[in-house]
């Protein structure tokens, strides 16, 4: 199935013009939009997964990488300092902005083999990978592409979510958004004591599930957990899990739906009682801040659900600026570890 990428190189164009009008148009905020060949000095590259076929309830999130992209109410010229730190994430990473991955429509694994082979194919460029989903089965082949150049077992993934995402099979299909964490599990490219998940809530999955996660030894934070403990309490545990055993960098994988749908109603499958806008975007930057990133996604965001506001959009927009600030401030701050 995932036949690798030298063997189907120019198979698809990547992101040529004859397919643009399904993906997204617009770079992020701006950035140069260049080439997989043209990738520079830069240390982060954007590329979008317009993909849904995954989900099980409320379609739209293959419009979430061109409303990611679009969010925002300014143009980037010039200096654009993030007022806590004031250091511009731009400036001091080097970001640039791939487009779309060409997706086929309908097709589950094809498309999340291009995906894994574009991921794998900007990770060994030496470059760190931000994708915009997309609904959550894309980060099986994310975290795929990344454990390919990094290392099958060497990655940890930080996993906010309000579902676990860990079911055996979705409608008969190994592949869907319940299922990408098992999907990496199973595969060896990020073992169950590698995994945080962080948000977990609601009524899925089952028990046997369940037990199946414990099995493995992963970290899960319920709801109930944060509120009794705290989230800085958490996130100071789940930084620590993440660094046990040596793992050289971590995957920060937000499905938007972890924030409680009065924030952000623009999601495939709502679940309220989640955590609050601000508590999302202070913890995503101080985990980037924290630990080395080699990758991240941010998914499930469904614009025809978003309203007029567009504030799920915005969110996480902001999610990916925070992650590059944190990554920024650990940059900055490298010659003192």
């Amino acid at each position: 199935m995932y036949t690798p990428y030298e063997q189907r190189k120019g198979e698809i164009p990547f992101a040529s013009a004859e397919y643009i009008s399904f993906a997204s148009r617009n770079s992020f905020l701006g950035v140069p939009a260049v080439t997989m060949d043209e990738l520079g000095d830069g240390s982060v590259v954007i590329l979008g997964a317009p993909f849904d076929w995954g989900t099980t309830y409320r379609p739209g999130a293959r419009f979430g990488p061109q409303a990611i992209r679009n969010a925002d109410y300014g143009a980037m010229d010039g200096y654009r300092p993030h007022l806590p730190t004031g250091i511009d994430p731009f400036e001091a990473l080097g970001v640039v902005d791939v487009g779309d991955v060409y997706v086929r429509p309908g097709e589950l694994e094809i498309s999340i083999a291009r995906i894994a082979d574009a991921v794998e194919e900007v990770c060994a460029s030496g470059k760190v990978p931000i994708v915009l989903g997309g609904d959550h089965t894309i980060t099986w082949p994310d975290a795929l592409g990344v454990a390919r150049v990094h290392g099958f077992g060497e990655v940890a993934l930080i996993h906010f979510d309000a579902h676990a995402d860990t079911g055996f099979t979705q409608n008969g299909s190994l592949y869907g958004h319940g299922t990408p964490m098992r999907r990496l599990i199973e595969s060896g490219a990020v073992p169950g004591h590698r995994f945080v998940q962080i948000g977990l809530r609601g009524y899925w999955p089952e028990p046997e599930v369940m037990e199946w996660m414990r099995e493995q030894k992963m970290r899960s934070f319920l709801m109930s957990e944060i509120v009794e403990r705290g989230l800085p309490a958490v996130v100071d545990e789940a930084v620590a899990y993440s660094l046990e055993g040596g793992a050289k960098g971590v995957f920060i994988s937000v499905d938007i739906d972890v924030v409680d749908p009065g924030f952000a109603p623009g999601t495939g499958t709502p679940e309220p009682g989640g955590l609050g806008s601000r508590e999302l975007l202070d913890t995503v930057r101080r985990l980037a801040r924290d630990l080395e990133v080699l990758g991240a996604d941010v998914v499930e965001v469904s614009p025809p659900y978003d309203g007029a506001g567009e504030q799920t959009a915005y969110l996480a927009n902001r999610v990916v600026l925070e992650i590059l600030n944190g990554m920024a401030e650990r940059k900055a701050a490298a010659p003192e570890r």
